[in-house]
Parts: C-alpha cells; sequence; structure tokens
C-alpha cells in the first residue's frame, strides 16, 4: 500500500490542522464521510507532486557545485599528491 506523505515547511502550519501552537507529525485515523472526497484529492496531489517524484528530485539536489573552500581544498591536495609522485618518481 503506496502511503501518500508530504513535508511542511513549519511546524506552526501543522499545528493549524489539529488547533495547537505547533505541531510535528500528523496521521489521519479517521475520516467523515463528507470530507473523503477532500482528502482523496490531496493524497493524490501529494502521491503526484512529493512521492512519485522523489528520485528526481533527488537527483537534482544541489547540482554537485563545490564552495570555493572546497575547491581550494581540493586543488591543494591534488597538488600535494602530484608533487609527492613526482618526488617518488623523479
Amino acid at each position: 500500500m503506496r502511503i501518500p506523505y508530504c513535508i511542511i515547511k513549519r511546524k506552526a502550519r501543522l499545528g493549524r490542522l489539529v488547533h495547537r501552537k505547533t505541531c510535528m507529525t500528523v496521521a489521519f485515523t479517521q475520516v467523515n464521510s463528507e470530507d473523503k472526497g477532500t482528502l482523496a484529492k490531496l493524497a493524490e496531489v501529494t502521491r503526484t507532486s512529493c512521492n512519485d517524484q522523489y528520485d528526481e528530485i533527488r537527483h537534482h539536489w544541489g547540482g554537485n557545485v563545490l564552495g570555493p573552500k572546497s575547491v581550494a581544498r581540493i586543488t591543494k591536495l591534488e597538488k600535494a599528491k602530484a608533487k609527492e609522485l613526482a618526488t617518488k618518481l623523479g
């Protein structure tokens, strides 16, 4: 059974749902019959926007762009390795 899940950025938004100040998680155990259509629509939207696109979102995370400090550290290490290799061979 595919359970739809969605990550909400602010705890206060979930708190509004349960009439509290903040809330960490919400699980629906019972749904009124008049709200089943709305819940089904919400579940379908979360499946298509979050759950089904998980692999696509994960692959685009970060873009593999390193910051200037990381680039400087890597080049420094590469130069040190090249210098050590040159001294071993030369």
